[in-house]
């Protein structure tokens, strides 16, 4: 076995340089991407490959979403990708809405071409009957398969969950944030009563709000959308908001009360308890991969990708320091006790003995991984019983004694993941501000920020103040004051303030 202290041959990528975010936010961005080894662009227009490390953040992301859906007496099915056209325009609005960005599948057969061997052509002869839309969303589909499954209210509530992809063909895309095929989650009810409609949107708004701030550390304002920003097809949609470090708006989830239009739609009616039939009150709600995007902008820094302990796939690495086969035995027969100890805990450990690579190489890269915490230990560590303890959140470097690294790796855990909503909380507070002048906000948006402005309420003037400064309501607040005013645009009177930013 070769020393880890001699030189390897391999450049590791953790020295190539991360962009400043100060310089470029963009590029940041992107450097921490393919740096901590998330995702890279595939040779699809618009598609992305998620890599194993990036992949193993979203599975955790989707087992705590998971859980807490099961939690809420939801169950977890799986619908078909293709909806045929004639289903998918049934809903009028939703068509309308996604019409733009749908993919098509037209024929179902490819064929040699007989003037040019070696390659294929679509088969004129296999054009389907009808097209199939890929989904871009699957209310269409869900809903018809549910005029199958109710005719009584003793069929309700359905409460159905689906992981599944989707595809909407986005024309500028950006890892995560915005690709022509992501993952995601739907839920997809069906409710005998609006109350119990509207509860179930507004209990699914909460949940993801609490994984926002318990998992993921990044502090969110709940809220409803403007009529013009909302769902294609919902009577109301529920927002989480969430604002990254550049100072925008990052919309991190949704929840979407349906009314009755989609059962409408379908003619998915029930039998109540009277014999009266009635149709069906739905909603539907969903994250995306997009919550990667968030995670990254939320907490990341120039040095490289930043996770909270809860979805970090490794929470602690640790590198041994050694040279030869007998030191690295030393090291390991001291260190088992502990690895076992943390992970008898619910700590993910990494005990990293690679060969080929150095030291100052593994620090590097899960640095730039983001790995909370990472231990280190060498010869002399062994000799006067102790480990050097690495933060990542806060770069911050102690030496303590091993005999009481577990309890103090432990009680890290729940800092580190306090710290980064407690940083990422106060960056919100300190960027949010009350504005009353049209002229004024022009100026300041210039720079990002929530600004709690009064609204009108009419979506001419919210069309206004898109095309003249690029910001959008992000959402009506469920939280706050509920002060009158009136509209720093036209000066018509106002119920509430409302926030306005530039948004992904």
């Amino acid at each position: 076995m070769l020393s880890l202290l001699k030189v390897t041959k391999t450049i590791p990528k953790m020295a190539e340089k991360i962009t400043k975010r100060a310089d470029d936010y963009s590029k940041w961005y992107n450097d921490i991407i393919k740096i901590a080894e998330l995702a890279e662009h595939s040779d699809v227009r618009g598609c992305m490959v998620i890599k194993p490390y990036g992949f193993a953040i979203w599975e955790k992301i989707k087992d705590h979403l998971d859980k807490m859906f099961k939690e809420t007496g939801h169950q977890n099915a799986y619908f078909p990708l293709f909806v045929p056209k004639s289903l998918f325009e049934a809903e009028e609005k939703n068509a309308e809405g996604f019409a733009k960005e749908c993919a098509v599948v037209t024929h179902y057969r490819l064929k040699n071409d007989p003037d040019n061997a070696g390659k294929l052509i679509v088969d004129p002869e296999a054009k389907l009957e009808e097209e199939l839309v890929i989904r871009p969303t699957s209310e269409a589909v869900i809903w018809n398969t549910y005029k199958k499954w109710i005719q009584s209210y003793r069929d309700l509530p359905i409460l159905i969950n689906q992981w599944a992809n989707v595809v909407r063909w986005e024309m500028r895309t950006r890892l995560f944030l915005r690709t022509t095929e992501f993952l995601w989650q739907e839920g997809h009810t069906a409710h005998a009563t609006k109350d119990e409609a509207i509860e179930e949107t507004e209990k699914m708004i909460n949940v993801y709000a609490t994984f926002a701030e318990k998992y993921m550390a990044m502090p969110v304002i709940q809220g409803l959308k403007s009529e013009s920003e909302r769902f294609a097809g919902a009577v109301e949609t529920y927002c989480i908001e969430a604002m990254m470090q550049d100072k925008k708006a990052l919309q991190a989830g949704t929840s979407h009360f349906l009314g009755q239009n989609f059962a409408k739609a379908f003619d998915v009616k029930f039998s109540d308890k009277e014999g009266k039939l009635d149709y069906v009150w739905a909603t539907s709600w969903g994250v995306s991969t997009r919550l990667m995007g968030a995670l990254i902008m939320t907490h990341s820094d120039d040095q490289g990708l930043v996770l909270p302990p809860a979805l970090a796939p490794i929470q602690v690495a640790i590198v041994p320091i050694y040279k030869g086969e007998e030191q690295l035995e030393q090291i390991k027969t001291k260190i088992t006790p502990v690895i076992e100890q943390l992970q008898a805990k619910g700590i993910s450990v990494k005990f990293d003995d690679d060969d080929n690579r150095r030291p100052g190489w593994k620090f590097a890269e899960y640095e730039a991984k983001g790995v909370p915490v990472r231990l280190a230990i060498g010869p002399r560590d062994l000799e006067n019983g102790q480990i050097e303890v690495a933060r990542r959140d806060t770069q911050e470097k102690t030496t303590i004694s091993i005999d009481t690294v577990v309890e103090h790796v432990n009680v890290l855990m729940e800092e580190i993941q306090n710290n980064l909503f407690k940083k990422a909380d106060e960056f919100r507070h300190a960027n949010i501000e009350k504005i009353d002048s049209y002229e004024e906000f022009k100026i300041k948006i210039k720079d990002g920020g929530f600004y709690l402005a009064h609204w009108d309420g009419t979506a001419e003037t919210e069309e206004r103040v898109k095309q003249e400064t690029k910001a959008t309501i992000r959402c009506i607040p469920l939280e706050g004051e509920k002060e009158e005013g009136k509209c720093m645009v036209t000066g018509k009177p106002s119920d509430q303030r409302v926030i306005f930013a530039k948004a992904y």
